[in-house]
């Protein structure tokens, strides 16, 4: 077999064998595939697609192409969950001891921030003293006894992955949907998970920009769960502002022990029990709707909260800051950024809020860059909302006088202040399964 005939045959539009993806993938890892003919067969499938099976192939290819976890010593259904990206996203901070609360273990494996979006290690990592860094034996006895643990990949996770993403971020072929769903969902199979809650942003703030193609990502990801035996279910929701009022790591991981002490905004609790209700329902405990109420169940009397507590202690953190938020570092610069007219918050461009977070110092440029802890953006309006002239729009912390200019600059034009009020936004506009998609609200 030859990879140039791999190459032309999908550049005409024809349906790839199981054994040519196959040939393809064990190549490019081994080395014996060059770069200039991966890239060339990634910017074919970018305008020709794959099928379904096309697309189930090569991510078990890409999630066999080196490690695999195996989660059978850990008993029960295991549920994970993974978002697409968005700003003030800390839904997993929140979720993990909801939904382990109600005795479904939770074994999560998370990432890093890059750009504009935050990363869920990197907010764990604003608690002092916790660690990420967990051995796969320890990872698996604190989820045995504490029923849940957070930690980023062990092993040799999906390097094939590793290797086209790298590739894909330069040649212009990142915004392919199978490249996409099989780059995603080979690392959630990879992690050994029993069944896949996903949540796919959209909007200004997300990946994919609009509705329709939120809708060809989840398809796309559903389809392959469901070919390989895992039922998932993606959940398609609006990223067009931030979620919650708070973005940066530690302002995050507050407004997530917030979320678990019902002192947080609607949007970001809502999101959080729904989420924790898919998850809970993926596991057997009831219809949605019961789940919906169990999950605030935990949440009010307090058991989801010591769940998380829990989850600190053993991952080595110090808990006292999730009960006395002055206790984490605190940023040595702030200023309140005002309403430069009267009107009404039209729309953000919320791509630009984390930009502005970033710029603070709570995002990096490179992945091996540092982090401010501290830094972050405190939001005191969001779309929808009525300002007057000198109004706060928002607060911003740094550990540098110097970035709050930039964060300033970037933070105003994400506002769109008009006369006129927007329409209400809806969280959740899709529920996407094996049967179809189901618009909701």
């Amino acid at each position: 077999m030859r990879m140039y005939d791999v190459i032309e045959r999908k550049r005409d539009g024809y349906e790839l064998t199981d054994e040519e993806i196959d040939f393809f993938v064990t190549g490019y890892v081994n080395g014996s595939i060059p770069d200039y003919q991966a890239s060339a067969l990634c910017m074919a499938i970018f305008f020709q697609g794959m099928t379904a099976r096309e697309t189930a192939r090569l991510t078990m290819d890409m999630m066999h192409s080196g490690d695999v976890v195996d989660l059978s010593p850990i008993p029960g259904i295991k549920v994970d969950k993974h978002s697409t990206g968005g700003v003030g996203d800390k839904t997993t901070l929140a979720v993990v001891p909801i939904v382990a609360s109600c005795g479904v273990p939770v074994a999560k494996m998370s990432g890093r921030g890059l750009g504009h979006t935050g990363g869920t290690l990197d907010k764990l990592e604003s608690i002092p003293g916790l660690s990420v860094d967990i051995s796969r034996d320890d990872f698996f006895d604190i989820v045995k006894t504490c029923g849940c643990a957070v930690v980023g990949q062990t092993g040799n996770l999906v390097p094939a992955d590793k290797r086209l993403y790298a590739l894909r971020d330069v040649t212009a072929t990142v915004n392919s949907v199978p490249l996409i769903a099989s780059s995603i969902m080979s690392k959630k199979l990879a992690a050994g998970c029993d069944a896949i809650v996903l949540d796919v942003k959209c909007g200004s703030g997300a990946f994919m920009k609009t509705y329709d193609d939120a809708v060809k990502l989840a398809q796309a990801m559903v389809a392959i769960g469901e070919e390989v035996g895992r039922t998932t279910v993606a959940l398609i929701s609006d990223m067009d502002q931030p979620l919650g009022a708070k973005v940066g790591n530690t302002l995050e991981v507050i407004e997530a022990c917030q979320v678990l002490r019902r002192e947080a905004p609607v949007d970001i609790t809502e999101t959080c029990i729904e989420l924790a209700a898919n998850m809970l329902t993926l596991a057997g405990k009831g219809t949605l709707e019961a789940c919906r109420t169990l999950a605030r169940t935990q949440i009010a009397n307090g058991a989801a909260f010591e769940k998380l507590c829990q989850m600190v202690e053993a991952q080595g953190g110090d808990t006292s800051v999730l009960y006395d938020y002055m206790r984490f570092d605190q940023a040595t610069h702030t200023r309140q950024v005002r309403a430069p007219r009267s009107g009404f918050v039209y729309a953000m461009q919320t791509e630009r809020v984390g930009t502005a977070s970033a710029a603070l110092g709570a995002g990096r440029e490179t992945i091996d860059a540092d982090i401010d802890f501290s830094a972050g953006i405190d939001l005191a309006r969001k779309t929808g909302d009525a300002v007057a002239a000198g109004d706060v729009l928002a607060t911003l912390f740094s550990s540098s006088e110097k970035r709050l200019d930039e964060g300033e600059r970037i933070l105003l034009s994400a506002y769109d202040i008009r006369d006129e009020r927007p329409a209400p936004h809806r969280h959740f506009l899709a529920r996407v399964d094996a049967s179809g998609v189901e618009l909701l609200g």
